[in-house]
């Protein structure tokens, strides 16, 4: 019996999305210590998919029924990637599903890698995940999965660009242009609202190739002087301050490519949120992680308190409910453990 265990991952926004410039998309965000999706697997004639009790919960819908499929059909490319004959899983924990964490990135790829270490192989991540669907676009969730940190990705040649989305496999993972260890005093607020799904699917799909169609370069080369000249060096020199305000600024660069497809800079009621969480001295920076609805603010170790209740407030000025948790970056990938039975 193996269990593989991965975090979530914030996604602070692109790099570019004109059709313009040589590259395209170019991503970063930051690999999360929790909260975690589980799987444990072992050899098995078939698949075999069982939900440990409670699991439902972290789901907007509380669907199970929705997640096992979600297993089972990770669960069927792997072990034909494989060539096994099957695997029997148990999903301990997911992450919320939909909402700006990468849910589905991290739930794919720890059933391949649940299932591979069942049957004492290599899960190869990085080459198999085109295969399960995943890393189109962006190879943070990738990469966080590897080995954790701050990434940025190098994206893809605009020339490989196409307006249909491409079948599953017929890509390769954006290439880690960057990484630096998160410092061990830096701190991630996490405000998540009682509110819709981000976008997902063929939705995603079309609402990402609408922006690009219409996507000003002038943007991308704003958001570049961002990168390198604010972001690369606040994390490298590990000050948060600056690189709070840094990755907020390119999340709202990349909110004016989006307008049109999410109703504003961000979508409801996230601009809410983030205006709120903008007024407090202890959050940083804050944004929209993806599609949403999931808000993050950047802070240390000491304003941790003062940051959690700025995320209280900050539901209460958007009048919805929701959750409020402050975690710690991740610098390592998914955590493997066996157990004989």
């Amino acid at each position: 019996m193996v269990r593989v265990s991965a975090g979530a991952r914030l996604h602070f926004g692109f790099c570019n999305l004109s059709l313009s410039h040589e590259r395209l998309y170019g991503a970063l965000g930051v690999s999360l210590a929790e909260p975690r999706v589980s799987v444990e697997a072992a050899p098995s004639r078939g698949i075999r998919v069982e939900l440990a009790e409670g699991v439902a919960d972290a789901r907007p819908s509380g669907s199970t029924d929705a997640l096992a499929a979600d297993v089972r059909r990770y669960a069927e490319r792997a072990t034909s990637l494989l060539d096994v004959e099957g695997a029997a899983l148990t999903v301990e924990s997911v992450l919320p599903r939909h909402t700006g964490l990468g849910s589905g990135t991290q739930v794919a790829l720890t059933t391949l890698a649940a299932i591979a270490r069942a049957h004492g192989m290599e899960p190869q991540v990085r080459m198999r995940a085109p295969t399960l669907g995943r890393g189109g676009r962006s190879g943070i969730g990738v990469a966080a999965f590897e080995r954790g940190g701050f990434i940025l990705d190098g994206g893809h040649p605009t020339t490989r660009f196409t307006t249909e989305r491409p079948a599953d496999g017929d890509w390769t993972v954006p290439a880690v242009a960057a990484r630096h260890p998160v410092p061990d005093d830096w701190r991630f607020l996490l405000v998540q609202p009682a509110a819709e799904p981000g976008r997902n699917g063929t939705v995603e799909d079309a609402a990402m190739r609408h922006a690009v169609e219409r996507a000003s370069p002038a943007l991308a080369d704003r958001i570049a002087g961002i990168v390198t000249r604010r972001v690369l060096p606040a994390i490298a020199e590990g000050r948060a301050e600056p690189f709070g305000a840094a990755v907020a600024e390119v999340g709202r660069l990349n909110g004016a490519w989006y307008a049109d497809e999410q109703g504003g800079v961000y979508r409801p009621p996230v601009g809410d949120i983030v205006a709120a969480l903008e007024s407090s001295p202890a959050v940083f920076g804050a944004g929209q992680s993806s599609w949403g609805p999931t808000v993050y603010g950047v802070t240390t170790v000491e304003h941790v308190e003062t940051a959690r209740e700025a995320g209280r407030r900050s539901l209460a000025a958007a009048g919805v409910d929701g959750e409020v948790t402050v975690v710690r970056g991740a610098n390592r990938g998914a955590i493997r453990t066996e157990q004989q039975h």
